[in-house]
């Protein structure tokens, strides 16, 4: 498999609005690559930054500090005629999805529709994405393009992008705050919190080792963080063809320990299924090692948590 080049770099970015004592700082020295070819997610909840960054990236914000370089060339330096260019080569989709209401589906994406091969009973849920599509880019973001969609119609339209993704090759950066989207389509995941960076890499690493506070709520994992509590649970994670496995079972039979089971849950990512599993831990020491090392020994990724 060749080895992606960068189609994205940011380096060092900040953004502050106000000055003074009513300065708020959105993004607080962001340093971030994508790869040509990938579906990058970025996450966070409501005003992590992941708007305000996604916004500096098209321009349509200038950063207080820091470089965006696309494709090699740092659109902060760019005269109006070289940016005009380049966003022909990066295409947004918005939130509202801005569509001209006056103007009729055909006079709103012209062509692209069949370009885009979408279907005319579904040309109203998808004019959007057509529209973007329309300067023929080579990075298509999206600000939580399917945040105010009823799932079937989410469904449809990740799978549109997927399809983009793959067919023409074109690289997409999901801004969203549904960790749901990140587990369907994206490869990569940056996850941001309190304008920082706080964890990034693949979606299935993430998923095994999230770390992050802000990782850990969107995952919905429970916490690891040092208190003056006991750890009280065993997380344990299932990767791929692990979840067609009768772990537990197996190590139950084994051991003759018995398991109390406090929650549950498998999720597809990138095609394959990841679980995870939260146990409560026993009173025993002793117990407690051997449950954690039984299980790490059947090749389970295990760890102590808060429950």
């Amino acid at each position: 498999m060749p080895e992606q080049t960068e189609m994205i770099r940011i380096e060092g970015l900040k953004k502050v609005y106000g000055v003074g004592a009513n300065a708020v700082t959105a993004l607080n020295g962001i340093n971030l690559s994508i790869l040509k070819g990938d579906i990058h997610g970025i996450i966070g909840m409501s005003g992590a930054g992941k708007s305000t960054l996604i916004r500096c990236v098209n321009r349509l914000d200038t950063p207080t500090e820091g470089r965006i370089l696309i494709d090699g060339q740092d659109i902060l330096a760019m005269n109006t005629k070289d940016l005009n260019a380049t966003r022909k080569r990066v295409s947004m989709i918005f939130q509202q999805f801005n569509l001209l209401m006056q103007k009729t589906v055909a006079r709103n994406v012209r062509y692209p529709l069949e370009i885009a091969g979408v279907p005319r009973a579904q040309a109203n849920e998808r004019v959007a994405i057509a529209r973007a599509l329309a300067s023929d880019p080579e990075v298509l973001l999206c600000d939580e393009a399917t945040s105010a969609l009823d799932p079937m119609t989410t469904q449809s339209i990740l799978a549109l992008l997927k399809d983009i993704n793959e067919r023409l090759g074109i690289t997409i950066v999901v801004i969203t705050h549904e960790m749901a989207v990140i587990r369907q389509i994206c490869n990569k995941v940056t996850i941001i919190d309190g304008g920082n960076i706080v964890e990034e890499g693949t979606v299935d690493e993430v998923f095994t080792h999230t770390r992050s506070a802000a990782g850990r709520r969107l995952f919905g994992v429970v916490s690891t963080e040092e208190t003056d509590a006991p750890r009280s649970a065993v997380r344990i994670i299932f990767n791929g063809d692990q979840t067609d496995e009768p772990a537990l079972s197996n190590f139950i039979i084994k051991t003759g320990m018995p398991v109390n089971i406090l929650s549950a849950d498998v999720h597809q990512l990138k095609g394959k299924r990841y679980g995870q599993m939260l146990l409560s831990m026993p009173e025993s020491y002793a117990d407690r090692d051997k449950l954690v090392n039984g299980l790490r020994e059947m090749g389970l990724t295990v760890e102590e948590v808060h429950s």
